[in-house]
């Protein structure tokens, strides 16, 4: 467990042959359409419509690595706004520990969904028809692949998302990134000590 002066973090993992998480947890076709549905559609390298094929792209693994940090800020009750603020060193934490992954272990990151951490908003060279500044460090969400995490928190990991009401952020927030590999058992340890 992990406590700032804003809140409280805690890690949960869990590891699943990659093809059964697949087959369990995919469900590309209502994905796609919410991913349709979003302003960032198109208008960011970490989002759909991809320039490659996901069912490639998901495919050689053997194992899904499924990291989740439930984030408890301290003061009930803060403005939605402030979520992007809130979650900001969870979600470097995570994307530097799955790029660390990928280069240890070889296998493919899934970072948070959101807007990218690497361009100043509304920066990304996207919309322009340029290549990423980044696609050393761009990954794509789990949500942008087609995986429902609503249900891989709740049955696997025992963590209910939770929405905000009005302009104000649940009890907790979750932060959900994957990492499919072929490299048997990985100890996260080091990265949870690094906080």
């Amino acid at each position: 467990m992990n406590a700032s002066p804003e809140y409280t973090s805690r890690d949960y993992t869990v590891s699943l042959p990659a093809d059964e998480y697949i087959a369990v947890y995919r469900d590309a076709r209502r994905f796609a359409a919410c991913c349709r549905a979003c302003p960032n559609y198109g208008r960011s390298w970490a989002c759909p419509p991809f320039e490659f094929n996901v069912e490639e792209y998901l495919s050689g693994y053997r194992t899904a690595l499924i990291i989740a940090t439930k984030v408890t800020p301290l003061q009930s009750g803060m403005l939605l706004s402030e979520t992007e603020r809130l979650l900001r060193p969870e979600r470097v934490r995570h994307e530097r520990m799955l790029l660390d992954l990928e280069q240890r272990f070889g296998g493919r990151a899934f970072a948070y969904a959101g807007r990218c951490l690497y361009c100043p908003e509304g920066s990304c060279t996207r919309p322009e028809g340029r290549p990423c500044r980044h696609p050393e460090w761009v990954r794509p969400s789990l949500e942008a692949c087609g995986f429902d995490l609503g249900r891989t928190t709740e049955e696997l990991m025992g963590i209910p998302l939770r929405w905000g009401e009005g302009d104000r952020m649940p009890e907790y927030l979750t932060l959900v990134s994957g990492f499919f590999h072929n490299a048997g058992q990985i100890d996260l340890t080091k990265y949870q000590q690094e906080r």
